[in-house]
């Protein structure tokens, strides 16, 4: 064998222990993302119109995520929580001084796009990605729940944002914020539906629900097996 061919084959063999890792390293990005988490809500509406955390409830979450690309994110998240509210804690006084109060468990089915301040992951220095990402999001939900023995369901629109830390590359924490605009008056029962006689005022009946959430998330699905940028 001519030296000069030994000598490339052995400058391969050499390098490939050093050049194995580098594209398993490479390859590591993935397109879905599967978790839960678990949190408080608050409520703002007849019931209570100033203090948003002043009867705090609880939520549990399911969420998955398709990962398009480092900047945004398409979610679907299932929640399931409570609210409640006392007007006698109000200021405000109703018609014949009368008082209400109401808990709810509430079930919550939404589609949200988030976009990551910062280009979210962890790589190579050249693709310029963050640990970690401040973030933004908007969408539609259905939002279902009972009280005073009836069943009730309406449409949302969440709205809020968060921050996302990756503890590996798989593994994310996050903690999430959103208001949600139902487009009902009536998560917190039908007596408050309209205590002062406003019909179907947009901004006045209607009630708003809040979710702090604390997640934890795991990314599955490679989104390329090749050793090249890919953003």
């Amino acid at each position: 064998m001519p030296r000069s061919l030994r000598n490339i084959l052995l400058f391969c063999l050499l390098s490939l222990p050093v050049l194995t890792p580098l594209c398993a390293h490479a390859q590591e990005d993935y397109r879905f993302e599967v978790g839960g988490g678990l949190g408080m809500t608050g409520y703002l509406g007849d019931a209570n119109t100033a203090n948003l955390w002043g009867h705090p409830g609880w939520d549990i979450t399911a969420l998955m995520r398709y990962l398009p690309n480092n900047r945004f994110a398409f979610k679907t998240n299932l929640y399931v929580g409570s609210v409640s509210g006392n007007s006698a804690d109000m200021e405000n006084v109703f018609p014949d001084m009368a008082t209400y109060k109401f808990r709810t468990t509430f079930y919550e089915l939404g589609e949200l796009v988030e976009f990551n301040f910062f280009k979210y992951g962890m790589g190579e220095n050249y693709r310029k990605l963050k640990r970690w990402s401040p973030y933004i999001t908007a969408g539609l939900s259905l939002l279902v729940w009972s009280n005073d023995g009836h069943a009730n369901a309406t449409l949302a629109i969440p709205l809020g944002g968060g921050v996302k830390f990756k503890l590996n590359r798989r593994v994310n924490l996050g903690m999430e914020f959103l208001m949600k605009k139902t487009l009902s008056d009536k998560v917190d029962g039908q007596q408050l539906s309209d205590p002062y006689g406003i019909r179907h005022a947009f901004m006045k009946n209607t009630d708003w629900i809040s979710t702090l959430s604390f997640t934890v998330t795991y990314e599955f699905s490679e989104r390329c097996r090749a050793c090249n940028y890919k953003e």
